[in-house]
């Protein structure tokens, strides 16, 4: 769907916003500041607080729509509208997509771009999209398996399970295992060379799992292959939609998408 194009001159007065919603945090990163703002993912409605998303799904879109309230409405100018480059996960689908394209309207957005994660975490390692690559976001609350092939969301698996779910009870090799399996099924039913290619190249880690040692230890011998997390993995995914925001604001033509779930290649 799109809307009417409106003149570029006034789009580029727009100021911008990249967002990565995570079920323990949430960051942004604002067109003009030089940091990446990261805070829990959690509202207040009363006495307590509650967490509108669990396991990569909304469950809350009120509750969400204010923490951004209270986390950006007072960071951005009070007239005008802005453009919003907006993380989704592999597997969240057009219900994600929709309830946090519900939840953003607070931030009085212009249009509103979605990027796959793994997308986005490849462009903030400046990965080559001409070639087939594995993303492994290994997040508190939920860990995706995403295979990308020429920029393109091609297979994804995902478990409920994250770092949040280790304790001195339980070892990160549950994660690893969880990882390693997603990845053997994804070979065995991958009919082309794509995912075997991406996992001799080693996959990309993000999240806050990849910086931890042992994990990444254990999932470069469990998959015998190199293993490497991306700079800084736990804000790669805002960070590449960041990427992808300042392009887009060089692109006229593509104000007049209001939803998607591929962004153009830059």
């Amino acid at each position: 769907m799109t809307t009417p194009h409106r003149p570029w001159p006034l789009y580029r007065q727009c100021s911008g916003i990249a967002l990565d919603l995570g079920s323990a945090r949430t960051r942004a990163w604002i067109s003009g500041r030089r940091s990446v703002l990261d805070a829990p993912t959690v509202t207040f409605p009363g006495d307590g607080a509650i967490h509108p998303i669990q396991r990569g799904t909304i469950v809350d879109t009120p509750g969400t729509a204010r923490m951004l309230d209270r986390l950006l409405g007072h960071r951005l100018p009070r007239f005008g509208r802005r453009l919003i480059v907006l993380t989704a996960p592999a597997l969240g689908g057009v219900a994600f997509r929709t309830d946090a394209r519900t939840a953003v309207e607070v931030l009085r957005p212009h249009t509103v771009l979605t990027v796959p994660t793994a997308r986005a975490v490849a462009m903030a390692a400046d990965a080559d999209l001409t070639r087939p690559l594995l993303v492994v976001d290994l997040g508190a609350h939920l860990t995706e398996v995403t295979l990308l092939t020429d920029g393109a969301v091609t297979d994804a698996r995902h478990t409920a399970l994250g770092t949040s779910d280790l304790d001195s009870l339980t070892s990160p090799t549950q994660v690893t295992d969880a990882v390693v399996a997603m990845v053997t099924t994804m070979l065995e039913e991958d009919h082309t060379s794509h995912t075997l290619d991406a996992l001799q190249q080693g996959p990309l880690l993000a999240g806050g799992g990849a910086l931890r040692p042992d994990i990444t230890y254990c999932l470069a011998r469990q998959l015998h292959a190199p293993v490497e997390p991306v700079p800084a993995p736990h804000t790669a995914a805002v960070r590449g939609a960041a990427k992808l925001l300042r392009a887009a604001h060089t692109h006229p033509s593509i104000t007049g998408i209001t939803d998607t779930s591929e962004l153009p290649h830059y």
